[in-house]
């Protein structure tokens, strides 16, 4: 069931496609005081949700905003990431879904001011709730998920594994790291392109000095079976002469200032502005300059910058440079140099800036912070969009750092600049099923972490879980380590790891585009399929994926193996050394598994069916018909085995599966 309250007069974001007529409020067991939603929780009670956020795939205990923001430091105080994820599940007695559709910030105390009570707080009165009532935590989603759309769909060749590193700044560079890999024979279809790649960091242009004859490279890259992956920011420089920019102001196309100025930021160029992506004309322009990197064969996007970062604005910057002046003559005791050292750090991402500026949206002009969180949502729409027309048979693979609800339909999105941290890989692991809730199917983190240094096991262990989510890339910041699978001692193992995803690459696409045109989950919580397990409802660290496996990666240093629980009687496949083990079955309970580093486990669930191939080192290189089913127990159910060509924009269900018995 679903009902939907319609408060004030909301501003329209486009999340749901199918809206239900609105309901009158009626208070139950959710309270509505001051604009604020209130609710007891109980002592047991798990509240799911809220997408790319901090701490445990449970929230309770902690308050949460959503509100996309640009911060690298992903730590446990944190209260709110790239993503605005408004959609929540309370998994009681009785099973409830919460959407607040709203494009402003939105504030969800889960326990944080008290343990027993959940307060949800809009930042204006204008919003629509969405409340959902089923019997199970998978109707709960699956209703949600016919809301808002069906998600995203990339190619199939965007499932095999990527390299990226903000550094990668020649295009003999990039051939270098094509070679590292290939000459290894370490698996590889994708080498992504950070902001090296521009003329002094200008969108939609290629650094003729280090990368001359772009097209070239990109065919070279090609007939090795290697996509290239660039970025696009959402900031355009400031610069006569520059065509896009000389453009955009023509055409009227950049946020505005209150005096109808364009308002200028600082981002990766410099002096930049913001292309108006809410406004349907300006973002339709914007769009149609991928355009430029299509027609040069490029298949394949990552949107970045687009919360949007701000630097600085000009005014902020003066006002800044103003106050250093009167700090230069003053003794700084304790209180001055804390507030000029703040005054600093505080210049990027200002609350003051994102009030200073104007969009045009649906004939109506607001100011930013009113839909703060559509900006990166719509970036990332219109190039889909665009994508339709100008690549109308052909998928384009397309992800995003920011987000909000509804965005799920245009592009995927990787987890923001992580860092290489063991905390950060249990958090990417906690993270997969609450995305997933949120529409959001194509997705992973930076493996082995982008920002800081990261360390050999690190690496293989991260590798060893992204093996298992749909985007497999690792990336890292300039300046840090190399963290290419080649430059390691331990490289056999890597090669090894990325090899077990060409192998789980049958499974895996079929489960992912089942979830994707059935609005279901690809990796749940153990309480969703087992919810009445106690134990099983407490596992924060082990998922499972799609119908027939469960996974429990390792994420402490130094670690041999892990305890498992299992929820039913499971048999253990392990990938070693480039074979498949076929291990034991272990009981429902506790039990300790051994899982060195280089191997990679599975647990397969009794009478179910685990396709495999053989690998390759590209996904064409996949044989997607000889497969090995692995299964075990008396009753073995037939398996629903999706394919399709992983290129065309034809989906279909009923002519994609096929079913595969033992």
């Amino acid at each position: 069931m679903i009902r939907r309250y319609v408060f004030g007069s909301p501003i329209e974001t486009d999340a749901v496609l199918c809206k239900p007529e609105a309901a009158v409020w009626q208070e139950g067991r959710l309270l509505l005081r001051d604009n604020v939603f209130c609710c007891g929780l109980k002592e047991d009670e798990i509240v799911y949700g809220l997408g790319q956020n901090v701490r445990g795939i449970n929230k309770r205990g902690w308050i949460y905003e959503s509100n996309c923001t640009d911060d690298p430091q992903h730590t446990e105080c944190k209260t709110s990431l790239y993503g605005a994820h408004n959609f929540l599940i309370l998994d009681g007695e009785k099973k409830c879904g919460i959407f607040v559709d709203t494009p402003a910030k939105v504030t969800f105390d889960i326990g944080y001011t008290d343990y027993e009570q959940m307060r949800i707080a809009p930042a204006t009165p204008d919003f629509e709730f969405y409340l959902i009532e089923e019997e199970s935590l998978d109707g709960v989603v699956s209703t949600f998920r016919k809301l808002i759309g069906r998600s995203f769909i990339p190619p199939l060749w965007a499932f095999g594994y990527g390299q990226s590193r903000w550094g990668y700044d020649s295009a003999e560079g990039v051939r270098q790291v094509a070679a590292g890999y290939r000459d290894k024979h370490l698996p590889i279809d994708s080498i992504y392109l950070d902001i090296d790649y521009m003329e002094r960091y200008k969108d939609f242009t290629i650094n003729e000095d280090t990368f001359p004859d772009f097209d070239r490279l990109i065919g070279q890259m090609k007939e090795q079976g290697i996509h290239l992956v660039p970025i696009i920011d959402g900031g355009v420089k400031k610069e006569d002469g520059y065509d896009v920019y000389e453009e955009g102001k023509a055409g009227g196309y950049f946020c505005k200032d209150a005096d109808g100025e364009d308002f200028v930021i600082g981002v990766w160029p410099g002096k930049s502005c913001l292309p108006d992506m809410l406004n349907e004309e300006a973002g339709s322009w914007f769009a149609h300059k991928y355009k430029i990197l299509l027609d040069k064969g490029i298949d394949g996007f990552w949107n970045d910058m687009n919360e949007p970062a701000i630097f600085y604005s000009e005014k902020g910057l003066r006002e800044v440079f103003e106050k250093i002046d009167e700090y230069r003559t003053q003794n700084l005791d304790v209180d001055t140099f804390f507030a000029f050292q703040n005054m600093v750090a505080d210049i990027s991402s200002s609350p003051k800036d994102y009030g200073a500026f104007y969009h045009n949206y649906k004939g109506k002009r607001y100011c930013h912070k009113e839909v703060h969180n559509l900006f990166g949502y719509y970036m990332t729409r219109r190039a889909s969009e665009a994508f339709e027309e100008l690549s109308p048979k052909k998928r384009i693979l397309l992800f995003s750092r920011a987000s909000c609800i509804g965005m799920h339909r245009y592009g995927g999105v990787w987890q923001g600049d992580n860092s290489s941290w063991w905390s950060h890989l249990l958090m990417n692991i906690r993270m997969m099923p609450s995305l997933n809730m949120c529409g959001f199917l194509y997705t992973g983190a930076d493996l082995g972490g982008f920002g800081d240094n990261t360390t050999e096991d690190l690496l293989i262990r991260w590798l060893s879980f992204g093996v298992f989510t749909p985007l497999m890339r690792n990336h890292s910041i300039r300046g840090t380590r190399m963290q290419e699978a080649y430059r390691f001692r331990s490289m056999h193992l890597m090669r090894d790891v990325i090899g077990v995803r060409y192998k789980l690459l049958p499974y895996l696409y079929s489960e992912y585009m089942k979830a994707a045109l059935r609005d279901e989950m690809m990796f749940r919580p153990l309480g969703f399929v087992y919810g009445k397990d106690k134990l099983a409802r407490r596992v924060e660290d082990q998922l499972m994926l799609g119908t027939s496996i469960m996974i429990a990666p390792v994420y402490e240093q130094n670690a041999e193996g892990r305890t498992v629980y299992f929820p039913e009687p499971m048999k253990l496949i392990r990938f070693h050394g480039g074979e498949i083990q076929e291990e034991g079955v272990y009981p429902k309970g506790f039990a300790y598994v051994e899982m060195p580093l280089g191997d990679v486990c599975v647990f397969l669930k009794e009478n179910r069916i685990l396709p495999l191939s053989k690998g390759g080192e590209n996904v064409e290189e996949v044989d997607f018909e000889d497969l090995t089913l692995y299964c075990f127990g008396e009753k073995v159910q037939p398996y629903e085995y999706y394919r399709d060509d992983g290129e065309s924009r034809v989906y279909d269900l009923k002519s994609g599966i096929r079913i595969l018995t033992v």
